[in-house]
């Protein structure tokens, strides 16, 4: 039991308590934000928000530059997401529904991957990067992440998708990079995504 436990616990000993605590600050916020999307409440942008921009930070000094670039433009479109659900679409101040892709949505989200995968592997490759399969995988996640920020923010079920999928891959990625916590929060939000998908698939339209 011990040596499990010193496995857990070993990547923390070099770390300063600050950044321990700012981890465990955004796996909180990150839990709190999905469980607000899963009932289609606008709080998940501002407590999401916060969480990102933590999450932005620890990435960078972990090198993981393909995360690092998915906290940015889910700060961004954190904010664009907050405004879109709270833009009233028609004079009957209806919010924007809940639906399912269109062959449209797929193109647009296609080419968010497309685009965000090579623009990742253009930062890697100028940080002398993309070495071994981590990076890779980093790079596979930041366009499955993309790409699920982008249909959450026009409220579409299909989004819960690509967060089950980024979700999973990411589990080992920030277990060896030494973010245990979070790895674990990988975990959770992966059974969170589930249950997401589930509960807007009743309230599509």
């Amino acid at each position: 039991m011990n040596e499990w436990i010193n496995i857990f616990l070993s990547p923390y000993h070099n770390k300063s308590w600050g950044d321990i605590i700012l981890e465990l600050t955004a796996v909180i916020l990150s839990i709190f934000s999905v469980i607000f999307a899963q009932k289609n409440n606008i709080w998940l942008y501002p407590i999401g928000i916060f969480s990102t921009i933590i999450y932005s930070y620890l990435t960078f000094i972990c090198f993981l530059y393909g995360d690092f670039i998915i906290n940015i433009y889910y700060t961004g479109m954190g904010f664009y997401g907050w405004y879109l659900w709270t833009y009233k679409k028609d004079k009957k101040k209806q919010k924007i529904p809940i639906t399912y892709s269109n062959k449209k949505d797929y193109f647009y989200t296609a080419l968010f991957f497309l685009s965000t995968c090579i623009f990742s592997i253009t930062v890697y490759f100028f940080n002398g990067k993309l070495n071994n399969n981590f990076d890779w995988m980093d790079v596979l996640t930041t366009g499955i992440f993309f790409s699920g920020m982008y249909q959450m923010a026009i409220k579409k079920v299909e989004n819960w998708i690509f967060w089950m999928v980024g979700n999973l891959i990411s589990i080992p990625i920030y277990f060896f990079k030494g973010l245990i916590l979070t790895s674990f929060l990988f975990i959770f939000l992966a059974v969170l995504s589930i249950i997401g998908y589930v509960i807007w698939n009743k309230k599509a339209y």
